[in-house]
């Protein structure tokens, strides 16, 4: 039997000449993106990943978009603005609740906001100058918040003039069940009307509407003055 002899069959080029290839200086950044991410997630068919995957294929539609790297780069910016715009909105929340008077919003109306402290007004009721801050409020046209001080000022009369027990826990009702003047009674009553009428109502009041019921609220009090 003739044997075979084996040879080596790696034939060796030594006339062609060899070029030295040198890779680009940020081949890196090609091979970042996802579509070079051999990694397996943990969860493919979850709730969030099946979400993202309908909103890439939805923005890749709407944009016309030919390459999902793309759209889902355009998902990431939108998604990012989003969550931007939501912690916006808590952080505005926050705030609003901080600064939140007399149980209204700060953007709330303008009576509210303008009334600084009107908490310590009633507590110092008898050491108030009423006159100031009713000026006051008039020149701002908060005519509004000037009733309020008239309101005030008049218990303030009533009171030191033993008709009433100043208490700012109390209803207007239990002041007025207080009174045992008829006359006075009535009168306050109706001044009563009208100060929960003009504070408590959810609109502007005019000028004129205001200085009559001024008018009203100065004549009660010279009277209980006296």
């Amino acid at each position: 039997m003739q044997k075979i002899k084996a040879e080596d069959s790696l034939r060796v080029d030594y006339n062609t000449t060899i070029e030295k290839r040198n890779y680009e200086a940020n081949f890196k950044e090609k091979y970042t993106s996802d579509r070079y991410n051999y990694e397996s997630e943990t969860n493919p068919n979850g709730w969030f990943s099946r979400l993202k995957k309908w909103f890439t294929d939805l923005i890749n539609d709407l944009f016309k978009l030919n390459d999902d790297i793309e759209a889902e780069q355009l998902v990431t910016i939108i998604s990012r603005v989003i969550y931007l715009l939501i912690f916006l909105f808590v952080i505005y929340i926050i705030v609003k609740a901080i600064l939140n008077k007399e149980g209204n919003w700060i953007f709330g109306r303008y009576s509210d906001k303008k009334a600084l402290n009107i908490h310590d007004v009633e507590a110092n009721l008898h050491t108030t100058d009423f006159e100031k801050l009713i000026a006051q409020a008039y020149n701002d046209k908060n005519y509004r918040l000037a009733v309020r001080y008239y309101y005030l000022w008049l218990l303030k009369e009533l009171s030191d003039g033993e008709h009433i027990h100043y208490d700012a826990e109390k209803t207007n009702s239990d002041y007025i069940n207080e009174i045992d003047d008829k006359t006075l009674k009535s009168k306050f009553s109706y001044s009563s009307y009208l100060y929960n009428y003009i504070w408590y109502g959810e609109f502007p009041i005019e000028e004129a509407a205001y200085k009559n019921a001024a008018v009203r609220f100065e004549t009660l009090i010279k009277s209980v003055k006296k």
